[in-house]
């Protein structure tokens, strides 16, 4: 717990963020002394989150809180939380894929699971959203090996490769049909671990081509992505969406390379600098099925989507991976599970000291 002698705290970056892991009995239980004390933690609120160790940017200003599952067939329950760069938010509403990649060598690294051979499987259960995820990663000693030979886009580098899947357990259009017209726009609500709202660039006044920055700079495009995922939060059974960071808003185009499609995220402000795991997920999910604003705008690799395929999902740093599997159940429900390489690495482990109280 938090006192003169600080948080035990351990930083990795997962996947293409970074964030500050704890486990839960070294947090408050009490979700307003929590999030008070990760503010502080984190530096935030501040743009340069400068007295803390937040990265002045949301993919660096996460944290993730890890204990031991009560739950059936599963090891640990994550706990995802996105705080606020400028705003004292604590954000409890999505989930990260990202953070998930480090969520499993930091529970060997604590303790909070048993493993042995040359590689763990560690069944999580993410918190925010009830999913059950699968992480696979190599071990040497007992350890988590962080070296390797994986590259994912985004990242410099090379690291040992971590397998996630996930997926399955809920709908994968919340409205139940592959379009709505949303805020005058035809847009597609998938959610495959991530709810995200798929829709055509010229929709909102964008190519699909620009930079995160030049997207950023545009308030008319902003503005017209807000307006869609306002109105869309209710249809997807969030509410008022007006002070949370789902949904994500996506815009998908044609591939610009050799990818299924081209991607440019919103997180919900800010431009993702390449995607998210679980957004990816969704994205490759939403283009296997016929109709759907994505579907119509990509290129598919033979192959059927229930029998799973890997689709490149193409992003401002590269391209994200992710093998899907999609099908409807026999009520014409559409599902899908997903699977994705990541990789993690180990920071720092030891002491982080709060800002005090002011």
């Amino acid at each position: 717990m938090a006192g003169a002698d600080g948080v035990r705290c351990m930083l990795l970056r997962g996947g293409t963020s970074k964030g500050a892991y704890f486990v839960a009995g070294d947090v408050p239980a009490e979700a307003d002394a929590r999030d008070d004390l990760l503010l502080r933690i984190m530096g935030s609120p501040d743009a340069r989150q400068i007295d803390g160790l937040g990265g002045a940017h949301p993919l660096t200003s996460k944290v993730a809180i890890v204990s031991r599952s009560s739950e059936p067939d599963v090891d640990v329950d994550y706990l995802f939380l996105q705080i606020g760069v400028d705003e004292p938010t604590v954000g409890t509403t999505q989930t990260c894929g990202n953070l998930l990649a480090g969520v499993g060598p930091f529970a060997v690294e604590r303790g909070l699971v048993d493993v042995d051979g040359d590689h763990a499987v560690i069944r999580i259960r993410l918190v925010n959203t009830g999913d059950v995820a699968t992480a696979t990663f190599p071990l040497e000693g007992g350890m988590p090996r962080y070296d390797g030979e994986a590259s994912i886009d985004g990242v410099p580098g090379t690291a040992a490769p971590i397998e996630l899947e996930s997926g399955g357990i809920r709908p994968l259009f919340p409205t139940g049909k592959v379009s709505d017209v949303v805020a005058g726009r035809t847009v597609t609500l998938v959610d495959n671990g991530m709810p995200v709202v798929l829709v055509r660039p010229e929709d909102v006044g964008a190519t699909g081509a620009e930079t995160p920055d030049l997207l950023e700079a545009d308030t008319d495009v902003r503005g017209a992505v807000e307006e869609v995922r306002l109105a869309a939060g209710p249809l997807m059974g969030l509410g008022d969406v007006a002070d949370q960071t789902v949904p994500k808003v996506i815009l998908v185009s044609p591939p610009a390379a050799q990818g299924a499609v081209s991607t440019r995220a919103f997180i919900p402000h800010r431009v993702h600098s390449s995607i998210g795991v679980l957004m990816a997920a969704s994205v490759a999910a939403g283009i296997c099925v016929p109709g759907t604003v994505a579907a119509d705008v990509a290129r598919m690799p033979a192959g059927e989507p229930a029998d799973g395929l890997a689709l490149d999902v193409e992003h401002p740093s590269g391209i994200l991976t992710s093998r899907v599997r999609v099908a409807a159940d026999d009520q014409g429900v559409w599902r899908a599970t997903s699977a994705s390489l990541r990789t993690a690495r180990k920071i720092f482990d030891g002491t982080v000291f709060p800002r005090p109280r002011r």
